[in-house]
């Protein structure tokens, strides 16, 4: 089955139906939510604290979730993947969240 694309998901919001979102990390859960069939999967900042020990989101880098997002994106065959933003990492202007991190 391919991945789920947006397209996909807004039809399933428009017929009604449920859709099932879950948080991982790593590519081992990832791999096994992805089996059970969810529809998406969110790399979220909270691995600050459950992954790397931190007592809140606010240290984890862009990096950080680049790193956990690749690795995640790897082995996903069919939940339409998202990850979030950190904490300050689009507020300083809309042109700065959407260029290439080249050209910081």
């Amino acid at each position: 089955m391919p991945r789920k694309t947006v397209l996909d998901l807004q039809s399933m919001k428009a017929d009604n139906q449920k859709i099932v979102m879950v948080t991982a990390y790593d590519a081992t859960m990832a791999r096994l939510v992805d089996m059970a069939g969810v529809d998406m999967l969110l790399v979220g900042d909270s691995l600050g604290m459950v992954v790397q020990g931190q007592q809140d989101t606010l240290p984890v880098t862009l990096e950080d979730i680049v790193y956990h997002t690749r690795a995640v994106g790897r082995v996903l065959q069919s939940a339409h993947l998202t990850a979030d933003m950190p904490f300050m990492s689009y507020q300083l202007s809309a042109e700065q969240a959407l260029a290439p991190r080249a050209s910081w």
